[in-house]
């Protein structure tokens, strides 16, 4: 046996035996490595993702929409995350990693080794695929650890942006290596989900797992199976019948049990109905703010130029990707390559919000909602009238909005973490983080022909640069 295995097989027994409630009592390396295990997660987990969308205009070319792009990268993550809480729970988490670096590799490889268009969407929807199940996954792994968990993976999906966007902009326009080169490089990355998983995280609080039939699930386990403490204690009542939440665990343990179809629909009518509640409060502001800010990201800050001599940039391109990483470092990392002004400050700006949450707390939800929009309508009006006289003052507004993005991100869940009951708190956050991918799924559809109608606007008006790279 390969010593990697035995290492594996140490860890699981390790949380086998350590699953039985105990004294709290965390120390300064538990909470380091809680932290710097989440902040991989989040790190990982989003930085394909950016850098697939600093790309999207040297994947596509100039007369293609970049909403092309986004929504062969978030339509796939979208439903997943629309359609896994109905069945992830069968999934054990030391499965999902291995999913996740499998679909993530694979995809990003197609992206960097093909030539045709469609070719590099299908490696994009692989890519996607793995990220919607990421962010699944590793936001319900925070239910069974302490708030920081949840800070930990903000503020690495944050570093995300920063990262993805800020790379791929000096390997791409400062050090000028190829493309191709550069994303198939990055491809390697999600190994890091193996190190982060196996050998960084500590084992969960045994006191929330306690209380969750579906922490073996949760744990380093090869598949679900009652834990240890609740053995024991059904052990000293073995007479008394067993109840609801107990034949659950044992139908959702035996994966040759056949559902009829009766009870599959009572069991998704069942999920639906928990989702209601969740839906004004958390999910819907979360959307808005989502939807305002991809459409300034894609639709709009394309057009977003200036004759090249008025900008600090060689070619027009630069200008998208400095824009999303701008924009990252608000709320994930830096973005895009192609407009490398639009990316770049929204990366910054994402970052410093999302790492904030300590210090600064929004509870009003609907409120970066609609400064998001406001920022909509303002860059709109920019776009046709150019009543803005320099490319500064765009990238301080696009560092803006990258930071209501981020500050929205992480007070949603932080929220939910606090209002939710602890028994329908790791649901809550699965079903809450379907609202990004919503929102960005509603902003890339309009996108795909606002970005057209703007620059063809622009064109007719004599001002020709967004079809200029």
């Amino acid at each position: 046996m390969s010593e990697s295995g035995s290492l594996v097989e140490e860890r699981e027994l390790e949380l086998e035996n350590a699953i039985q409630p105990q004294p709290l009592s965390p120390t300064t390396s538990s909470r380091s490595r809680l932290f710097a295990a989440f902040w991989i997660y989040g790190l990982i987990n989003n930085v394909l993702y950016v850098i697939i969308l600093s790309a999207a205009l040297d994947l596509v070319g100039a007369n293609v929409p970049k909403a092309t792009v986004l929504l062969a990268d978030v339509m796939p993550s979208f439903f997943v995350k629309l359609t896994a809480p109905f069945c992830v729970h069968r999934i054990p988490y030391k499965v999902r990693i291995f999913i996740l670096v499998a679909l993530s590799l694979f995809g990003m490889q197609c992206v960097a080794l093909t030539t045709s268009i469609s070719a590099r969407l299908f490696g994009v929807v692989l890519a996607s695929a793995s990220s919607g199940l990421g962010e699944l996954t590793f936001l319900q792994l925070t239910h069974f650890y302490s708030p920081l968990s949840m800070v930990a993976f903000s503020s690495g999906t944050g570093g995300a942006g920063l990262a993805g966007s800020f790379l791929y902009l000096v390997a791409t326009t400062w050090l000028r290596l190829s493309v191709r080169g550069t994303i198939f490089a990055s491809s390697l990355l999600p190994l890091l989900f193996f190190f982060a998983f196996f050998w960084v995280m500590p084992l969960p609080d045994p006191h929330l797992a306690s209380q969750s039939s579906t922490f073996a699930s949760s744990a380093r386990t090869p598949a679900y199976s009652l834990i240890q403490y609740e053995e024991s204690s059904m052990s000293t009542s073995a007479s008394a019948p067993i109840n609801d939440d107990q034949e659950s665990l044992h139908s959702r343990i035996d994966f040759s049990k056949s559902q009829s179809l009766e009870q599959i629909m009572e069991s998704m009518s069942r999920t639906l109905s928990r989702l209601g509640p969740l839906f004004f409060p958390y999910m819907l502001p979360l959307m808005l703010v989502y939807i305002g800010e991809y459409i300034i990201n894609q639709g709009i800050s394309p057009t977003l130029l200036f004759p090249i001599e008025e900008m600090p940039f060689t070619y027009y391109r630069d200008a998208y990707v400095t824009y999303g990483t701008l924009y990252q470092c608000k709320s994930d990392s830096w973005t895009n390559h192609g407009n490398l002004l639009t990316l770049t400050d929204n990366t910054v700006g994402v970052f410093i919000s999302r790492s904030s949450s300590p210090f600064v707390r929004i509870r009003r939800l609907y409120v970066p909602a609609a400064l998001q929009l406001v920022n909509v309508l303002i860059l709109a009006v920019q776009s046709m009238y150019a009543f803005i006289p320099n490319v500064y003052i765009i990238m301080i507004i696009i560092f803006y909005e990258g930071l209501l993005g981020g500050a929205a991100y992480i007070n949603t869940f932080l929220l939910v973490s606090e209002t939710i009951a602890i028994e329908d708190r790791e649901f809550a956050m699965g079903a809450v983080g379907v609202s990004d991918s919503g929102g960005i799924v509603v902003a890339g559809t309009i996108c795909l022909y606002l970005e057209t109608f703007l620059c063809a606007y622009q064109k007719a008006n004599g001002r020709p640069y967004c079809g200029m790279t």
